[in-house]
């Protein structure tokens, strides 16, 4: 198991015989949330890797294949992605503990912020451009990628609105590029 991200190594990698049944092939949206809603249910698997200490954001590689990546992520109020997409892979987002923060930009207007709840999730092509944060300290979120990521695009946005993406390996840890984090610009979120 690739453990990333300030959270030490906890046991061996899980295999397809740990993980719900997988179809073998690159997954569709709806089927690709309803695989990672399954995975959210079996917490054995994956909650040896929760970790918020440290002061830094805490993220492990789940499992890897060639049709799906899978990653858990821990967050608190100051963990922030910045902008970005995940190039060709559509995703789904399983929310086990707390809530996540979800905003996507607008052009000649504020982002749309809504709040995802534990127990519920979100999925997206790979035509999404987002930014997440934790809602909350202590949250903790699955996330499912199909087919695996290899590259995500990064976005800075200048004070002028001018928009600037930067390709960035799968492994590297999303951060803000541009000046203020969305924690500081959040007011307006919609509860899902």
């Amino acid at each position: 198991m690739t453990t990333i991200g300030n959270a030490p190594a906890q046991s061996a990698p899980l295999t397809e015989s740990d993980v719900p049944a997988l179809p073998g092939r690159t997954m569709a949206q709806r089927e690709l949330q309803d695989w990672v809603n399954e995975l959210a249910k079996h917490p054995e698997l994956w909650e040896h890797h929760i970790n918020h200490e440290g002061g830094r954001r805490h993220y492990a590689s789940v499992y890897r294949d060639s049709n799906i990546d899978v990653w858990l992520l821990c967050w608190n109020t100051e963990d922030d992605t910045g902008w970005h997409d995940h190039d060709i892979s559509s995703g789904a987002v399983a929310v086990t503990h707390g809530a996540v923060s979800e905003a996507n930009p607008r052009m000649n207007g504020e982002p749309v912020h809504r709040v995802v709840k534990a127990g519920r999730s979100f999925t997206f092509g790979p035509d999404h451009v987002h930014r997440m944060v934790g809602a909350f300290d202590g949250s903790v979120s699955i996330h499912a990628y199909s087919p695996p990521l290899w590259r995500m695009g990064q976005y800075s946005i200048g004070p002028s609105g001018v928009i600037r993406r930067m390709s960035v390996s799968y492994a590297d840890e999303l951060r803000p590029m541009d000046e203020q984090s969305l924690v500081e610009k959040s007011t307006d979120r919609q509860l899902i």
